[in-house]
């Protein structure tokens, strides 16, 4: 799992049916600081998240489609969780 911070959304008017009524946000990954790093990556939100939600991002195929329950469902990044806060041990 990837902390991650919601920076826009994806329209898509063809996709497939396992898409269908189901909300794609741009997610650019952060590092233990809370800041940037790495490249954005489109990921299904199954969290109710917006723009400038700090979020726990699944970048894993199996589980992704483990969630939605469809084993041949062409997904690989899920938003499964909202942070409220991150604290440093």
């Amino acid at each position: 799992m990837t902390l991650g911070r919601v920076v826009g959304t994806v329209t898509a008017t063809a996709k497939h049916t396992v898409l269908v009524s189901r909300k794609l946000l741009t997610v650019k990954p952060l590092d233990g600081d809370g800041k940037p790093r790495g490249t954005s990556m489109v990921a299904l939100d199954m969290a109710q998240a917006g723009i400038g939600d700090t979020v726990l991002v699944l970048d894993e195929g199996n589980s992704a489609r483990m969630i939605l329950g469809d084993r041949s469902a062409p997904v690989r990044t899920v938003i499964v969780g909202i942070v409220d806060t991150v604290s440093k041990g």
